[in-house]
């Protein structure tokens, strides 16, 4: 770690951005305690959509908290020196995304002491049980491959520490998409396409995240990131978007081939209102293909296009979640296959759901813990990436 001095300016600058952060954070509180005071009926979730949009900012933040390790793995596992100095900063923001997204997680549940019950009655058949180990697993081990970065005596267990969490933060992504396979009260999300899907994303949404907090490190700074540098990063990112665009395409196309899931598909696809909206239009067109017309478009690709795409792709995970997650639970799980199902209580509707002002602010709030986390710890460690003294033909 090395130390540095700041202008006075510059601390003004930060105790404002703090602020802002604070701000924010406060009113999750504010949202978290009206939920705790007045219950979930104020927000729009209900018995059929049971998560709302508090998750959709929780499982972005989570998966990209996996995601941006993509960085340091790169550097530190497979041996691209380049990527070796953006290493403290991608475990950095990975530790402080997880945090904001257990933020939400725990603050939705009305009561945030019930998760003393998980952590002391574990349940071996629920995927959510094993996130208890795979989250504070992610926490410890980040810790680790963070503190072998960083210092250089230890530098030589790096690449084991790397390794180690680079297998764990597959696993924990795994995980998530497992939350989804194996929800047996939810066909819309039964598909063995999950896991990898979300790894896939991860990529995607983790880089974003990186480039865009390099961009404002670097615009703070008053330089510049290296032209080879950002025309790598750039080039995966693309890769990323492409990637996942392909995989989700591959998802729906395989519900599609199986008759029961045909109508689910027409509903998420074509026939569901805002669903299939918020798919095509946030999804598919603005986080998937504006961001590769800025990418690799000729007259495209500079700093600044790379940074819009990057906002663009954040933008579109928020849309692809939102979807896939309420979309998933509006649609009216078949109990009796080849039968029509009606009754007093709902069974066989499409539930309404439309998100609350405490929902939107929980999430803003979880997003602003992250946010915090990553601007005070970096403004301690100093991580900011030195692209001068790297230069290694083996990155090409």
């Amino acid at each position: 770690m090395s130390s540095q001095k700041f202008s006075r300016n510059e601390s003004v600058y930060f105790y404002a951005l703090v602020a802002i952060g604070l701000l924010f954070a406060l009113f999750g509180f504010l949202a978290m305690h009206a939920m705790e005071e007045h219950g979930h009926i104020i927000t729009g979730m209900n018995n059929q959509v049971v998560w709302g949009t508090p998750h959709v900012f929780a499982i972005f933040m989570i998966v990209a908290a996996s995601g941006v390790l993509n960085i340091g793995s790169i550097g530190t596992v497979f041996g691209k020196t380049s990527y070796k100095s953006r290493t403290p900063l991608a475990g950095l923001l990975a530790v402080s995304l997880l945090a904001g997204g257990l933020s939400v997680l725990m603050l939705d549940l009305g009561r945030p002491d019930r998760i003393i019950v998980a952590a002391t009655h574990f349940n071996p058949t629920s995927v959510f049980a094993w996130n208890i180990f795979l989250y504070s697993g992610f926490f410890g081990f980040a810790a680790v491959y963070l503190w072998t970065i960083m210092q250089k005596h230890l530098n030589m267990w790096s690449k084991p520490a790397g390794l180690l969490m680079f297998a764990w933060r597959v696993i924990l992504t795994s995980g998530t998409g497992f939350i989804f396979a194996f929800l047996a009260a939810r066909q819309a999300y039964a598909s063995a396409l999950l896991p990898p899907l979300f790894i896939v994303l991860s990529f995607a949404w983790g880089m974003a995240v990186f480039l865009i907090a390099q961009a404002s490190m670097f615009a703070w700074n008053c330089t510049a990131v290296d032209a080879t540098m950002l025309k790598r990063m750039k080039n995966l990112l693309g890769t990323f978007v492409i990637s996942s665009l392909y995989l989700v395409a591959a998802y729906h196309m395989t519900n599609l081939y199986f008759a029961k899931q045909t109508a689910f598909e027409m509903f998420f696809l074509r026939d569901g209102g805002v669903y299939p909206q918020v798919f095509w239009i946030g999804y598919v067109i603005i986080g998937s293909l504006l961001p590769m017309v800025l990418l690799y478009l000729p007259g495209f690709g500079g700093a600044k296009s790379v940074v819009a795409a990057s906002v663009l792709v954040i933008m579109g995970s928020f849309a692809f979640l939102y979807s896939f997650i309420i979309g998933g639970q509006a649609f009216p799980l078949s109990i009796f296959p080849g039968y029509e199902v009606s009754s007093t209580f709902g069974d066989g509707q499409i539930a309404h759901y439309a998100p609350s002002v405490p929902e939107i602010f929980l999430g803003l709030g979880g997003l602003a813990v992250a946010y915090l986390i990553a601007l005070v710890s970096n403004r301690v460690l100093n991580t900011f990436p030195h692209d001068a003294a790297v230069a290694s033909k083996n990155d090409d």
